[in-house]
């Protein structure tokens, strides 16, 4: 399946054999303190600065309704966010992982986020669209 929303993504991960539990990190743009005059410009200009994870959520794939329900319910458990971006966690034999299980993915989520290695996650603006990068 072709992911081309947020809704597209929770429909793939609810269409799978086993049960999902998808994983979230929310993130803001900063501008670095070294920052050029140049880089200053973008960023005031909405473009650059540096990724910060603000926080993270694990939900199992049958809990979201779509986007709106999710940003609706982001907005009262953090702060303002830019990006938010998703992998999933499959479940074995049929169980669904938990949020336990959630936790040491999450933080690999993170660490990879502020190291720039984007690979494997689904970034998605605030109105439910793919973000793409470069």
């Amino acid at each position: 399946m072709n992911i081309t929303s947020f809704d597209d993504l929770i429909q793939a991960a609810r269409a799978q054999p086993e049960p999902q539990r998808l994983l979230f990190v929310f993130v803001g743009a900063e501008l670095p303190a070294d920052a050029s005059a140049e880089q200053r410009r973008e960023f005031e200009a909405g473009e650059g600065g540096e990724l910060v994870p603000l926080m993270c959520v694990d939900k199992p794939a049958d809990e979201l309704a779509n986007f709106e329900a999710f940003a609706a319910e982001a907005a009262q458990a953090g702060p303002p966010w830019a990006i938010v971006f998703s992998a999933a966690l499959p479940g074995r034999g049929g169980v669904a992982p938990t949020s336990v299980d959630a936790e040491a993915p999450l933080r690999r989520m993170v660490d990879a986020i502020k190291a720039g290695r984007l690979d494997g996650l689904l970034p998605f603006d605030r109105r439910g669209d793919p973000v793409r990068f470069g």
